[in-house]
Parts: C-alpha cells; structure tokens; sequence
C-alpha cells in the first residue's frame, strides 16, 4: 500500500493544473490569476493540485500582518485532490509546497486562504497544517441564480461590475466563510486576533466534504 511519502510534488504547467481543478475541484472552476501550480504524483499519476498566487483584493489584506510589502503574500487559491492519494495527503502536500516556495521565493513572507463553509469544508486539513484561524463570518459573497449555477461577488466586482445588481438579486448560500493564514517568517507582528478551532463549532460553521458534520462527529465516525 503505497504512503503519503510515496508523493512527488513538483510545479507543473498552468494547462495541466487547471484541466485537473475543473475535473476535481467541487466547484468545477479555477482561478484565473493563479499562476504557481504545484502538482502531486503518486507513481507517476496526478492525484492532486495546489494553485498559488495573488490575492484578488490585496488593499484588505495587506494590513493584517505589519512589515509586508504588496509582493510579500499570495494566496492558496485552489486545492484539488483525487481519490488515488492515500489519507493525509493534503497536509503533507502543502507542506511540501511551503517548504519549496520559502526556498524559492524567500521573499513571501505569508499566505492566506479561505475555506469554503457554504460548499466545501470548514478545512482541518489547514489547521493541521499550522495555519492560524483569523476570521469567521457569515457568508455573503456567494449566491446562486434561479438555474442553480454559483457566483461570487469578487467574480462580479471585478469582471462584471456594471452587473453588479445582478448578482444582489440572487440567492444566499447559507453558511460560513473562514479565512486562515500561515505565517513563514518569525517576528512578523499579527494585526489579527487568533481564534481557537472550537469557536467554528461555536460559531454553528462546521463542514466536511459539503455536509454540516461537526468535529466531533467526524472523529466519531
């Protein structure tokens, strides 16, 4: 039975990582800014992939960790795995992507990411990773029409922006949204709160795999 060290990460072409995002992603879509792919091979055959790289909206996130620059952070954008890595692979994927950019590009100082509550996952996989829980909010970016197809509001603000009551007429998803970031440099000074994993159960955010299932129930199960 082949391990989770049995995975090769290496960086692969933005063809490849976006046809294998489209085909495994739960979304069905990639991020049209990503531009550092990372792919994960297990006996030669793509199982999984990470996708880096600039922030949609820089100027709200700039001012959560102090002495970083514009070009000092990017963002896990996408990550999309198959069914042919064994249990685990995530977190040790992105721990290996994490070595590679801090070796590669030492200037990054930190990255952000958000999990998708409303669709996907509250993500133990960033908490086991050392990613800090920074915010935890109600949606109310993603809506979906009368067709059931989704939309998000960066999606409208900065593509369509004359559509912009378009999307205001859609449908809610219920949920939650939750931001995490690592931070790869020490002495950086946080302008945010770290909040204890226990609060996305507080809070009524929990998700795994697209169902409302707590923490707790998932270890039982």
């Amino acid at each position: 039975m082949d391990s989770v060290k049995s995975i090769i990460v290496k960086v692969i072409p933005s063809k490849i990582a976006n046809e294998f995002v489209k085909k495994h992603h739960y979304s069905w879509k990639v991020v049209p800014n990503s531009q550092l792919h990372f792919g994960c091979f297990l006996n030669w055959i793509l199982g999984g992939v990470l996708s880096y790289w600039p922030s949609t909206d820089k100027s709200k996130l700039i001012g959560l960790v102090e002495w970083t620059e514009r070009n000092e952070f990017i963002e896990l954008n996408r990550m999309a795995f198959s069914d042919i890595l064994p249990r685990n692979s995530e977190s040790r994927c992105i721990a290996i992507t994490i070595r590679m950019i801090k070796k590669q590009a030492p200037q990054i100082k930190r990255i952000i990411s958000f999990a998708d509550g409303c669709q996907c996952g509250d993500w133990t996989i960033y908490r086991a990773s050392g990613f800090e829980l920074t915010q935890i909010n109600q949606n109310r970016w993603l809506r979906v029409d009368e067709n059931g197809k989704v939309y998000s509001q960066v999606t409208f603000s900065a593509h369509k922006p004359n559509e912009m009551d378009k999307f205001r007429k859609m449908e809610k998803i219920d949920g939650f949204m939750l931001r995490y970031i690592k931070l790869l440099k020490p002495n950086l000074k946080r302008n945010y709160e770290i909040i204890p994993y226990s609060e996305i159960d507080n809070y009524g955010a929990w998700m795994y795999k697209g169902e409302k299932v707590t923490r707790k129930e998932r270890h039982t199960k």
